[in-house]
């Protein structure tokens, strides 16, 4: 498992696994194959209405807290600095944890910023008690990321960003990188096949002996994106951790770069 340094010196693996979408009553296999299949990094959140189950799951695996790295979000609804806190206790019982690796802002308010200041706040209350090894955001601009510099003791340690080849996010890749922020990428390989059967990544998958998701993937993490696809097959999951035996060259990762057409596949 390769991993990525924050910049307060804690680790996190590459490749994680996502919750999003998985119905409780497939928690417990998709988390048992997940654990099965090498994963000990989760991505939750708290309105994927699920983390009770995962809590159990994680129980029931026998694996120790220590070797998880676990993620979960607060929701727009809980923003605010004590909504925020009391969000988290409510995610740290449900996940069944005394704390998290860590805590993001799921979204920005678009509409009152300040409020989303506050819940930074709280984020970093958290931290600094310790309930939390790390904090950051999601779905931040620049613009939005220099307003939290403006007022923050502590720094967004993660921007969690829709990233796929027809969304590279280039630049904000690039900010992120130079304020020291780890870029996550969600919806690694998009949503349904139309990313998977693009001609050139096809022919990159055949050079390799390689899928078409494998070779995605390993773009993902070649350009230094942390990742946690999502699947309840048991084989897809076993196939997306087999992505650290190869890497992609200098050319290929050109080559997928130049798919971009800055679409989002999540939402219009």
């Amino acid at each position: 498992m390769q991993t990525k340094t924050l910049s307060n010196g804690v680790t996190i693996p590459m490749l994680g696994f996502g919750t999003y979408q998985i119905k409780n009553s497939d928690v417990s296999e998709a988390i048992k194959g997940a654990m099965a299949a090498g994963y000990r990094h989760y991505d939750c959140a708290h309105i994927y209405g699920n983390e009770a189950a995962i809590g159990e799951a994680f129980q029931a695996s026998g694996v120790k807290r220590e070797d998880l790295f676990i993620t979960s979000k607060v929701w727009n609804a809980d923003q605010g600095y004590d909504k925020t806190l009391a969000a988290f206790e409510q995610t740290a019982k449900d996940l069944q944890t005394d704390y998290l690796d860590l805590y993001l802002i799921h979204w920005p308010n678009e509409k009152n910023f300040d409020l989303t200041l506050d819940t930074w706040r709280a984020l970093e209350t958290l931290y600094k008690q310790k309930k939390v090894r790390a904090i950051g955001v999601s779905n931040f601009s620049e613009d939005q990321l220099n307003q939290v510099f403006d007022m923050a003791e502590v720094r967004p340690m993660v921007n969690q960003i829709e990233r796929h080849p027809y969304k590279v996010q280039a630049e904000l890749g690039q900010f992120d990188v130079d304020h020291d922020i780890v870029n996550e990428g969600y919806s690694p390989i998009g949503h349904g096949h139309m990313i998977l059967e693009d001609p050139k990544i096809n022919q990159i998958a055949q050079a390799h002996g390689k899928t078409p998701a494998q070779v995605v993937l390993r773009w993902q993490i070649d350009t230094g994106f942390v990742i946690f696809p999502k699947s309840s097959k048991v084989a897809r999951v076993q196939e997306n951790f087999d992505i650290f035996d190869f890497e992609l060259s200098a050319d290929e990762i050109k080559t997928i770069n130049a798919l971009d057409q800055d679409k989002h596949l999540n939402y219009d």
